[in-house]
């Protein structure tokens, strides 16, 4: 990393390190609000001190995201459109990181400083698509092809329908604990045992499960939010420097071939589906091998795409022995036809056995351009649970009194930290990215209804006027902002 220095330009690096403390400083913010939700269960029962949950909730998000892989933090990357990240140079790439990370803090300090459990997902995801649509408006190019929608409906059903499945799941998970052991004491809350039995802490299993259970949560928070963060750095990073971050310098003789293989690979699959195929990609209508200099991702340019691509990664055993130049030319080589194959998988003309190889292929073909650094890992773990351990006395009051009527008892702070760990976990195997926010708030207040002890209708209002204004507020902001800077400054 310190030797990457030594070849930019002063303006570059100080460029550089200012975006990425951006996202260091969203992630920070993000503490506040996601990776409190992961011990305000665990804290208001008593079950853990609250410097004792916070730090293990720092050490389990740190290990959520060195293990959690990259599939969220590339299911955020593309949800900006191809020929965005393939076009992008240094100065649009400053304003694009800029633009989006400022409305992200801005509208999560705001609703943190109301205490208020709102979504960092939301807002990043807002952000994204604010600035992809002002990209559109200012070069010409449709609505339609200005944020990568297949992706945002993706996730954007993966945030609507994880909340309501929180609540549901912790509802039922209640209701079968008060069917189980309907005069345990973990049906108390932690007031109410103090009164009781005049001891501070819950009953040793329920303690054991939510211990245990808010640990899981912190893992799989660092997992899904951490990834959202190393996405962001990654935006940086190519934006600013590609020629150092378009491709993994660091891989092996062994993954560059697994890459060059998979572009051969996918040559073969497409001859050997030409009849299907041949209209929508074109084959054998050009002469496969010359590329114009500015050209659009467009799967009749495939042939001509995958031989430029094969000429560059002809006899090379390191990528450090390719021009600088020609790196961020193959990066939009195996963009394009990622999104091209994409695309072809998605058409009813193939088997699902084919679609199914395609799938594989894929992965083997952007296996050296969807990485990460160690560094960017560690640094958005470290400024996660940093954030957690100075902002999380808000929401965790919010969590444990506000959404109901009653104290929450032990019961359903296990039934929602144990639906959520789970609904999050699940969303990590999907690379799809969630609120726990919102899946931990949503399933407090289903177990507030099991337990029939009624909501509060501020704070639930509150929270789901967040919830609604999060999206276009982030977006407008962003877009507002990227549309401000590029008319002042690139134009």
């Amino acid at each position: 990393m310190l030797s990457l220095f030594s070849t930019m330009d002063a303006w570059l690096i100080v460029s550089l390190v200012v975006a990425v403390t951006f996202v260091l400083a969203f992630e920070f913010i993000n503490g506040f609000h996601d990776t409190a939700n992961a011990v305000a269960t665990v804290i208001y029962t008593k079950a853990m001190t609250p410097n004792l949950a916070v730090f293990c909730s720092g050490v389990f998000n740190f290990l959520g995201v060195l293990l959690g892989g990259v599939g969220v933090a590339y299911a955020i990357v593309h949800l900006l459109p191809v020929d965005l990240l393939i076009n992008v140079n240094t100065g649009q790439g400053l304003v694009m990181v800029f633009s989006l990370l400022a409305a992200a803090i801005l509208w999560n300090l705001g609703t943190w400083f109301f205490g208020i459990p709102a979504s960092s997902s939301h807002t990043l995801i807002g952000s994204i698509l604010g600035v992809g649509l002002a990209n559109a408006l200012i070069t010409d190019i449709s609505a339609a092809e200005g944020v990568n929608w297949q992706k945002a409906a993706d996730i954007g059903m993966s945030l609507l329908f994880s909340p309501l499945a929180g609540f549901a799941v912790a509802a039922l998970l209640l209701i079968a604990l008060k069917l189980w052991k309907p005069l345990s004491t973990m049906h108390s809350s932690p007031v109410q045992r103090i009164e009781e039995k005049g001891k501070k802490h819950p009953p040793f299993w329920n303690r054991m499960v939510l211990v245990t259970s808010a640990m899981a949560v912190s893992f799989v928070h660092g997992s899904n939010d951490g990834q959202k963060g190393i996405g962001l750095i990654m935006l940086v990073l190519i934006g600013i420097v590609p020629a150092h971050f378009a491709v993994d310098l660091e891989a092996t003789g062994y993954e560059i071939s697994r890459t060059r293989d998979a572009a051969v690979h996918l040559g073969d699959f497409y001859h050997r589906n030409s009849e299907p195929l041949s209209e929508y990609l074109a084959l054998g209508k050009g002469n496969g091998s010359d590329l114009p200099k500015q050209f659009h991702c467009d799967p009749q340019q495939t042939e001509a795409t995958l031989a430029s691509l094969l000429t560059i990664l002809n006899g090379v055993h390191s990528y450090e022995d390719i021009p600088p130049a020609q790196r961020v030319e193959m990066r939009r080589y195996l963009l394009c036809l990622d999104d091209a194959a994409r695309k072809v998988s998605k058409l009813d003309v193939l088997p699902d056995r084919e679609k199914s190889d395609l799938e594989k292929l894929r992965k083997d073909l952007t296996s050296t351009t969807e990485y990460v650094p160690f560094w960017v890992v560690l640094a958005v773990a470290l400024s996660l649970g940093l954030g957690t351990m100075v902002g999380w006395k808000r929401v965790v009051l919010t969590v444990g009194e506000k959404i109901g009527r009653g104290g929450m008892t032990y019961a359903q702070g296990m039934s929602a930290q144990v639906t959520a760990a789970v609904a999050i976990g699940m969303a990590n195997v999907f690379s799809l990215p969630v609120s726990t926010t919102h899946v931990l708030s949503s399933g407090v207040a289903g177990t507030m209804v099991a337990n029939r002890s009624g909501l509060q209708s501020g704070t639930v209002r509150n929270i789901l006027l967040a919830w609604a204004l999060t999206l276009p507020v982030a977006m407008t902001l962003a877009a507002g902002l990227y549309l401000a800077v590029t008319f002042l400054f690139l134009r």
